[in-house]
């Protein structure tokens, strides 16, 4: 199957998910891609959603990667997730690269100025992963160069940490995170870090679909901040990018988020998009 077929199937499968949706969705769902707030899945919540990364790094070619998300409300303090990883690349073949499974608990019990999340992450994946999730260390575009059945050879099994800061203030959200990757295989500690800010187009009440109060807009500054031994922005991978939420139905959200690299490292562009779907008490049905 060619890149473009994959991008077109991906937008008539994310179109057709979306026509399909109803019920009442969180009001925490803020148009952050890389960036973690401090907001929790509701406790007996279920989130289906998929993440695209779709970009063309310098003499290479053009590819989708791909993350298949399911999240999970524990507890109140407690939220869980699951990621199933692929991707497409033009001109060579389209492929499974691997998993993570990750946990965000939230260290303090009511809402505060400041509101601190501790985020533990596994991965397993291969060298071929091309999804983009977060940016750490000294990433670059010459990573996302090397053939399928080339990379796809190389395993990576990484543990990665999150420190998440979130503050809602006046219709905003600001999020902070500070972050640090260690592959299991004698590799150095890795650190990057993302920053976003959001609001709603209008702060009035009620629920509805593509309208100005439910359409979250802000920006999102994200990169790798090296290794434990060459910490720092030297040749690091550096990005700036846009993002829009649009509600689609009561359950439904699509996030679309241009992005440009700010460094000879970084790929010259990063386009993003994604759609959820809340299922509310997801858990109750197992109770029952």
């Amino acid at each position: 199957m060619s890149l473009k077929s994959t991008i077109r199937n991906a937008f008539i499968a994310a179109a057709g998910f979306s026509a399909t949706m109803a019920g009442p969705a969180r009001a925490g769902e803020w148009p952050y891609f890389v960036t973690y707030s401090h907001e929790m899945e509701e406790p007996g919540n279920l989130e289906i959603g998929v993440r695209n990364a779709l970009l063309k790094p310098d003499a290479g070619h053009r590819f989708l990667g791909t993350a298949f998300e399911f999240e999970y409300g524990v507890t109140r303090r407690l939220t869980t997730e699951l990621y199933v990883d692929g991707q497409a690349t033009g001109g060579d073949s389209a492929l499974f690269t691997g998993f993570r499974w990750e946990n965000r608990v939230q260290l303090l019990k009511n809402e505060h100025w400041i509101n601190p999340v501790l985020y533990v992450e596994y991965e397993q994946l291969t060298g071929a992963d091309k999804t983009l999730l977060e940016v750490v260390g000294h990433d670059g575009q010459e990573d996302l160069l090397d053939a399928n059945a080339v990379a796809r050879r190389e395993r990576k099994r990484e543990i990665e940490a999150k420190l998440i800061l979130g503050s809602n203030f006046k219709g905003w959200n600001v999020s902070e995170n500070f972050i640090a990757e260690k592959n299991l295989a004698h590799e150095p500690f890795e650190f990057g870090y993302a920053v976003a800010a959001s609001r709603p187009l209008s702060r009035t009440e009620g629920h509805c679909s593509f309208c100005l109060r439910t359409t979250r807009v802000g920006a999102e500054l994200y990169g790798g901040l090296g290794t434990h031994d060459q910490f720092g922005f030297r040749e690091t991978s550096q990005y700036a990018a846009a993002t829009l939420r649009l509600q689609l139905s009561p359950n439904t959200w699509m996030t679309v988020s241009p992005g440009f690299g700010l460094t000879q490292t970084s790929a010259p562009y990063v386009l993003r998009f994604g759609v959820t779907y809340e299922i509310n008490g997801f858990g109750s049905y197992f109770h029952r």
